[in-house]
């Protein structure tokens, strides 16, 4: 009778650990699937999103592209698209923030000021923030797509305070104008002594 009880208590548990294992498996297979769709719709946003102005806007800008090599390479980055997965996009937004990061080196002569390089920081730092939320384990795809938005309009705006620069060189200098700043300029100017043998910068 005792051999009895314990055979039937074994196949009870039996029974209760195979519907238990069952519902498990059929509660880990509910979740996957919610992920995979969930994941399905944030790679959906992103691809509609991914929408990068990379062509030059004005023919300032088209003749930098000749001549920057770092410009237009960061500008061949934004134009291919990434396909299919989650991760493509991930691996796409490393490579531009990579070259998004060399726009700091080999700036021409002509554009190497303080107004365009403040805004080559805004969009290395704009980039950054996109390739780091595409990275995180839950992907803000509407942050993403916002980025998106924000990195063109900064390199929109870089590419107009290049024009800026560009015609601002071009207009003449008026007469007497190169003199005066010459006369300003007091790493220019010719040293001499004054009372008590003190050297002044006239």
């Amino acid at each position: 009778m005792s051999l009895m009880k314990n055979i039937l208590s074994c196949l009870l548990c039996t029974v209760v650990l195979l519907f238990s294992c069952k519902d498990d498996n059929q509660q880990r297979l509910a979740e996957n699937k919610k992920e995979m769709a969930k994941k399905e719709i944030i790679f959906l946003q992103i691809e509609k999103g991914w929408v990068f102005y990379d062509t030059p806007i004005n023919e300032t800008a088209e003749g930098t592209v000749k001549t920057w090599n770092e410009f237009r390479l960061f500008l061949a980055e934004l134009s291919k698209k990434p396909k299919k997965t989650i991760e493509a996009f991930q691996q796409k937004s490393t490579a531009i923030s990579k070259a998004a990061m060399n726009l700091n080196k080999n700036i021409p002569i002509a554009f190497d000021k303080p107004q365009i390089k403040s805004r080559i920081a805004v969009v290395i730092t704009k980039v950054r923030m996109m390739d780091l939320y595409l990275h995180l384990d839950n992907i803000p795809s509407k942050k993403v797509i916002v980025l998106i938005s924000e990195i063109n309009r900064e390199l929109a705006t870089l590419q107009r305070e290049m024009d800026k620069t560009v015609e601002k060189s071009k207009i003449p200098v008026e007469e007497g104008e190169a003199d005066l700043k010459r006369m300003l300029d007091s790493t220019r100017a010719i040293p001499t002594t004054g009372p008590n043998n003190v050297i002044t910068i006239e």
